[in-house]
């Protein structure tokens, strides 16, 4: 994988968890309908608390940060880049994306600028529909991890093409990369379809390396020619990686490739050293112009020149 990397042209990063700290939280709560902002937290969150979405449990943790009572949800089922369908308190409740919330057959539009305005802001915008009709707009924002900038910044100095990929929607997609420098976005990716840009940037002629931290991101790890994975991030991942990035911090992403070409390049100067000692000394030996001790001479300090070195 070091010698590897030396190759690669394009990282693709995951945004959340990657690029951003990967601790969602709700920042605002905008009601559509009959309920209050409780009721329509308290309602999403009961639904929520069965999935493993960060954007999820950031609800459930607001939830429990206003002390409000949960109720067991049932029928719950979760959509794939999508959101999550659920029953709580006989009520049908649908939690996702304005195109899940449209491909359930409920209507939207009401909920379109304070949508507009959330991601605007670089916020992800989660709709809340009960009983088929839009009742909230939930605002989580999750921070871009302080060295991600920084951390472009030298990847791009490498001369290496930087690509954000995320499931998020293009506006609140386009406010991070414009955050950290990144110029190419793909947005609204869904899980399955990571492994797939990997692929497409692999047959126009490019070598990847894939940066991610979560479930979702496993297959693209594995299919890139050098996977990376954020330490701090699912068992998963670290196992479909080749490349492990001990705790949290991007500012190693680029520190990779400094070690992996260090790495090679001492691999060739050893190379150089050990041929340069044996193609000198074995002919040498075999004439009988050096003494047998002197070669085995030669051949130690050969040993300990790459060594050394």
């Amino acid at each position: 994988a070091f010698q590897t990397l030396k190759d690669v042209s394009h990282v693709v990063l995951d945004k959340t968890g990657t690029v951003t700290a990967g601790k969602p939280g709700v920042t605002e709560i905008e009601t559509l309908g009959t309920l209050n902002r409780e009721e329509v937290l308290r309602f999403t969150a009961s639904a929520e608390a069965s999935s493993e979405h960060p954007l999820g449990r950031a609800i459930v943790a607001a939830a429990e940060d206003q002390g409000l009572s949960l109720t067991t949800c049932a029928n719950f089922q979760a959509v794939a880049g999508g959101g999550i369908k659920a029953t709580v308190d006989g009520r049908g409740v649908r939690v996702g994306t304005h195109g899940f919330l449209t491909a359930q057959g409920i209507d939207t539009e009401e909920a379109t600028a304070a949508r507009r305005r959330f991601e605007d802001n670089g916020q992800t915008a989660v709709l809340v529909a009960v009983d088929g009709r839009i009742v909230g707009i939930i605002a989580i924002t999750d921070a871009i991890k302080p060295d991600a900038a920084d951390a472009i910044a030298e990847i791009k100095a490498r001369g290496l093409v930087a690509l954000l990929v995320t499931g998020d929607n293009r506006q609140t997609a386009a406010v991070v990369a414009r955050q950290v420098g990144i110029d190419d976005v793909r947005s609204g990716v869904l899980p399955r379809d990571k492994a797939a840009i990997v692929r497409e940037l692999q047959a126009a002629g490019g070598r990847v390396a894939m940066v991610g931290d979560g479930i979702n991101d496993a297959p693209a790890l594995m299919q890139a020619d050098v996977g990376m994975a954020i330490g701090a991030g699912t068992d998963i991942a670290i196992e479909s990686s080749d490349v492990i990035i001990v705790g949290n911090r991007l500012g190693a992403v680029p520190d990779a490739f400094d070690i992996g070409g260090a790495s090679y390049a001492k691999t060739v100067q050893n190379l150089w050293l050990a041929f340069f000692f044996n193609g000198v000394g074995v002919p040498l030996a075999m004439s009988g112009l050096v003494h047998p001790s002197w070669a085995m001479i030669a051949m130690a300090a050969s040993v300990t020149a790459v060594l050394a070195n």
